[in-house]
């Protein structure tokens, strides 16, 4: 989630080494999905199907319920970001989808000089499909503020808002939709730093047509607290993880389990609870992390035989040495315990990272207060860690971890700019390795995909009936693209379209095919859409998904946002390299006004999916 500018809370870097045999999987199937059209999950575009509620989606035959948010989100061109997607393993023509979704911000009236006020909320999307993906009806999971339905009575929640948003279905029509959550609702400065989790079920129950599991929101409930303090004090909990055994394990078949990063100023740990009642009730909340203090970014990945572990990053300290890693735990009795922190691998990371031209480092740079000396526009990165196990094969023991590395370092064009260190820039590739958690062994890394140029980042991976699936975002077809300067920075400092999202599949680490391009558009992520206009944000994550024979992968996507032109731009600075459209004016005082039409379209940040390999 996007966090306030300047306290943003460090993230840990992670990858590389790590020796041992290849693995191959078994019982391998033919469940790799043929991309198609790119599919718009996000409809909140004028002349589109627009936002519904959760409860006319369950209940068609009701009054139509709208609220300001959902008025709002129908025509928004709003921003969304770090998308997940979960294909129901009874039925793969349902997939629920979600993100952070911007596109209820703007319905809370406008400011003396007309411009709409930014204080409506940012909350966790619910975009359902029941045709395999070809399209999305878009909603909210319930519970934002202004929610006048009779599902906002079962949502146990205290925020305005919400996001980090992660799903998991159970084996028996579930959806399980975890939240990292923040604003306090009396508009004060906290930020709570909630976790919570919401709840579908079908609502025939378990034994009801399979086109309606997940359909009826049962609850949220808070499975954790942080205090009400102005970030970055106090706790908060944030970088959220889910997961939902469908395994055929009696004892553990049915659980589920949530972890997440707790922050306590400048440190933090990893906690995890579980359910073992389909959600109704979880756990106290269990520490993982019992040596360690500066580690973020869990996952959970489950095997066959109902076995757990649960992956991070970490940042270890010896003496006056540090070495990045990513560490893991194991549980064989279905979460009520787990192994000791083990190190899967150490590495040498990238952060992306610069120098403000007023004061401080900076992971992301844009104009104004923003700006850095570099004059770059990028927005933050860096590497990152996901792992997943293929459930439905008791006998296959393998979690699979993919991570993206800095694979060399060169140096970059400005001297304040750098991925490993200032005036350290390089290439960060998607690489992938194996952990048997029976035996122990662990692979080397291995490359993912071997083409000579653009940056790889933010891979993810899922695993089922034997297949390893992969995405990631991949700059190849950056026009500007040198290792020596950010994601779509030219050497005259403009910037061009540069992202787009790529995936494979495999079942061995010895024979990995070359991606697949997924996006139909190559988009600029680029864009100021975040802080008043002058800074970009492409949240933290991407997802993939693979269930019963189908695999779909979702990203951000900026095809659709508006430039700035002549008469719409930034009228605060003369840096409009970046700038989106926006409707300011001159006051007679001199001041400028805020945006006027932030629904025109320069804030039309959206998630796309497709069916992917």
């Amino acid at each position: 989630m996007h966090l306030p500018h300047r306290v943003q809370v460090r993230r840990a870097l992670i990858v590389a080494a790590a020796a041992a045999s290849t693995v191959a999987l078994t019982g391998v199937a033919g469940n790799a999905s043929t991309p198609g059209a790119d599919v718009r999950l996000t409809n909140d575009q004028p002349g589109g199907t627009g936002y519904v509620s959760n409860y006319n989606i369950n209940n068609p035959g009701s009054p139509v319920a709208k609220d300001p948010t959902l008025t709002a989100c129908s025509t928004s061109r709003g921003r969304e970001n770090e998308p997940t997607i979960a294909i129901d393993p009874r039925n793969p023509q349902v997939l629920v989808g979600s993100a952070n979704d911007y596109c209820g911000v703007y319905n809370d009236g406008v400011d003396a000089d007309g411009a709409p006020i930014a204080s409506g909320p940012i909350w966790m999307g619910y975009y359902r499909s029941q045709n395999g993906g070809a399209s999305f009806q878009s909603s909210l999971i319930p519970g934002y503020p202004g929610d006048n339905t009779p599902y906002a009575a079962r949502a146990h929640i205290r925020t305005a808002s919400s996001g980090d948003p992660v799903m998991a279905w159970d084996g028996d029509g579930r959806l399980f939709a975890g939240s990292e959550s923040s604003s306090d609702p009396a508009g004060s400065l906290k930020e709570f730093g909630d976790e919570w989790i919401a709840t579908y079920e079908n609502p025939g129950g378990v034994n009801g047509s399979h086109a309606n599991d997940g359909k009826e929101f049962m609850r949220s409930v808070v499975v954790a607290k942080g205090s009400s303090a102005p970030f970055p004090h106090g706790v908060f909990n944030d970088k959220t993880s889910i997961a939902a055994d469908r395994t055929n394990n009696p004892s553990t078949r049915g659980n589920v389990y949530f972890a997440w990063s707790r922050f306590t100023n400048n440190n933090s740990n990893i906690y995890l609870v579980r359910s073992t009642d389909h959600g109704v009730t979880f756990s106290n909340p269990m520490l993982l992390t019992t040596s360690e203090n500066d580690v973020q970014g869990p996952d959970i990945a489950i095997n066959g035989d109902g076995t757990v572990t649960v992956t991070w990053v970490s940042t270890l300290h010896q003496g006056n040495t540090q070495s990045d890693a990513i560490q893991y735990v194991v549980s064989r009795n279905g979460g009520a315990t787990f192994s000791r922190a083990a190190t899967l691998t150490t590495f040498d990371g990238f952060d992306a990272q610069d120098q403000y031209v007023g004061d401080g480092s900076a992971r992301d740079c844009g104009s104004l207060d923003n700006a850095c000396v570099s004059g770059y526009h990028f927005f933050r990165r860096d590497s990152s860690a996901r792992s997943s196990a293929d459930q439905t094969n008791a006998s296959d023991h393998n979690v699979w971890v993919t991570v993206d590395v800095l694979d060399h370092a060169v140096p970059s064009q400005q001297p304040t700019y750098g991925m490993q260190s200032p005036g350290v820039a390089g290439r960060s590739v998607a690489e992938v390795m194996t952990l048997n958690v029976s035996t122990g062994a662990k692979s080397a890394l291995v490359r993912v995909d071997n083409h000579a140029s653009g940056q790889q980042t933010f891979p993810d991976i899922a695993v089922d009936q034997g297949i390893v699936h992969m995405l990631w975002w991949d700059s190849r077809r950056d026009s500007c693209y040198s290792p020596a300067r950010p994601i779509g920075n030219c050497a005259d400092g403009s910037i061009r379209p540069s992202l787009d999202a790529y995936a494979t599949a495999f079942t061995s680490l010895s024979s990995i095919p070359a991606g697949v391009r997924l996006s139909g558009v190559t988009s600029d992520p680029n864009w100021e859409q975040f802080s008043g206009r002058t800074d970009p944000f492409a949240g933290d994550y991407l997802w993939v998904d693979s269930a019963a024979g189908r695999t779909y992968s979702v990203w951000t996507d900026w095809r659709n946002t508006r430039p700035a032109d002549a008469a719409h731009n930034d009228k605060r600075d003369t840096d409009h390299k970046a700038d989106v459209y926006q409707c300011r004016s001159v006051n007679a005082d001199g001041s400028i006004t805020n945006d006027k039409c932030p629904t025109a379209g320069g804030l039309d940040q959206d998630i796309y999916g497709d069916l992917s390999p």
